[in-house]
C-alpha cells in the first residue's frame, strides 16, 4: 500500500478509509434488517391466516351453539352460557391482535389511496397518529369558529363564504381519511360517528357550489350562526372528552385507541352528562335548518338545486345524531334500572 501523501489530500484519504469501514458495517446491518423484514412478513402472513381460520371456526361454533341452545337441558345451559362468553372474549382478543397486523384497505381508502398498506403496526406510531388526529380536530375547530364569526359579523362576501365552505370540505374529507386509517389500526370508532362525516362532506360541498342570490342570502346568516355554535360545542366536547378518556384509560376502563367524537357515547355518562343539552339543542337546530331549506324550495323565486340538496343532509344529520344519542341515553337508563333491581 503506497504511503499516504501529506497535506489536505492525505486527510481526505484517511477520512475515506474511515467511511469505507463504516459503510461495510452499514451494509451488514442493512442485510440483517432485510432478513428480519422477510421473517416479519412471513410471521405476519402466518398469524393473519391462523386468525382468519380461527375466526371462521368460532363463527361456526357460535352459530351451532345458538341453534341448539333452546333445546338444551337446564343443567347444561350454564355451561353453554360460559362457552358463549368465552367465544365473545376470544373474538375481542382477535380484534386486538389484528390491530398489529397489516390488513387490506376498505373501499373508501382503496379509492383514495389505492392498495397502500396504512396500518400502523407499533404502539408508538398508533398513539402518535391518534394524538395528531385529535390535535388536528382541535386546531381546525378553533379556526372554523374564528372564520365563521368573521363571515357572520364582519364580512358579507361570497368569496370569504366560499373559503369557509372549502375549508369545511377539506376538513371533513381529511377526517374521513384519517379515521379510516385509525380504524385499520385498531380504533373502535364506528357506526354513525364515522358515517356522519361523509354526510357533512357532501353538505359542505353543496354549500360551496351554491351561487350567491336571494335564496342563499336568506339562509346564509342562519347557517353561519349554526356553524359557530356547532364548532363551539365540538370544542367543549374535545376539551372534556379528552380528559375523561385519559382518566378512564388510566383506570383500564377504555381502549387505548378510543377517540373523541362529535356526539355522546356510553362512556361519557359519568361526568359528561352536562353536555347533553348542548348536543340536543344542536340536533334540533339541524332540524330547523332542514325545515327552513324545505320552505325555501316552495318559494317561486327558488331556482337553485342546492336548496333541496342541503335540506336533505341536514335532515339526515338530525335523524342520525338525535336517535343515536337517544339510544345511548335509553340504554344507560335501562342498564341502571336493571342494576338497581339486582341490588
Amino acid at each position: 500500500m503506497p504511503p499516504t501523501p501529506p497535506g489536505p489530500l492525505g486527510d481526505c484519504l484517511r477520512d475515506w478509509e474511515e467511511l469505507q469501514q463504516d459503510f461495510q458495517s452499514i451494509q451488514e446491518t442493512h442485510r440483517l434488517y432485510r432478513l428480519k423484514l422477510e421473517e416479519l412478513t412471513k410471521l405476519q402472513n402466518n398469524c393473519t391466516s391462523s386468525i382468519t381460520r380461527q375466526k371462521k371456526r368460532l363463527q361456526q361454533l357460535a352459530f351451532i351453539l345458538k341453534k341448539c341452545k333452546p333445546s338444551l337441558p337446564v343443567e347444561v345451559k350454564e355451561a353453554a352460557k360460559d362457552l358463549e362468553s368465552q367465544i365473545k372474549e376470544r373474538q375481542g382478543l382477535f380484534f386486538d391482535m389484528e390491530a398489529y397486523l397489516p390488513k387490506k384497505n376498505g373501499l373508501y381508502l382503496s379509492l383514495v389511496l389505492g392498495n397502500v398498506n396504512v396500518t400502523l403496526l407499533s404502539k408508538q406510531a398508533k398513539f402518535a397518529y391518534k394524538d395528531e388526529y385529535e390535535k388536528f380536530k382541535l386546531y381546525l375547530t378553533i379556526i372554523l369558529i374564528l372564520i365563521s364569526f368573521t363571515c357572520r359579523f364582519l364580512l358579507n362576501s361570497r368569496v370569504t363564504d366560499s373559503v369557509f365552505n372549502f375549508l369545511l370540505v377539506w376538513y371533513y374529507c381529511t377526517l374521513t381519511i384519517r379515521e379510516s386509517i385509525l380504524i385499520n389500526s385498531g380504533s373502535r370508532i364506528k357506526g354513525w360517528w364515522v358515517f356522519h362525516h361523509y354526510v357533512s362532506t357532501f353538505l359542505s360541498g353543496v354549500m360551496l357550489t351554491w351561487p350567491d342570490g336571494l335564496m342563499y342570502q336568506k339562509f346564509r346568516n342562519q347557517f353561519l350562526s349554526f356553524s359557530m355554535y356547532q364548532n363551539f360545542v365540538q370544542f367543549l366536547q374535545y376539551y372534556y372528552q379528552s380528559g375523561c378518556l385519559y382518566r378512564l384509560r388510566a383506570l383500564g376502563e377504555r381502549h387505548t385507541m378510543d377517540l373523541t367524537v362529535e356526539g355522546f357515547q356510553s362512556w361519557m355518562w359519568r361526568g359528561l352528562t352536562f353536555l347533553l343539552p348542548f348536543l340536543f339543542f344542536g340536533h334540533f337546530w339541524q332540524l330547523y335548518n332542514a325545515l327552513t331549506l324545505f320552505n325555501l324550495t316552495r318559494d317561486p323565486e327558488c331556482k337553485e338545486w342546492q336548496v333541496l340538496m342541503c335540506g336533505l343532509p341536514f335532515l339526515i344529520l338530525f335523524l342520525g345524531n338525535f336517535f343515536t344519542t337517544l339510544r345511548v341515553v335509553h340504554q344507560k337508563f335501562h342498564s341502571q334500572r336493571h342494576r338497581s333491581k339486582k341490588d
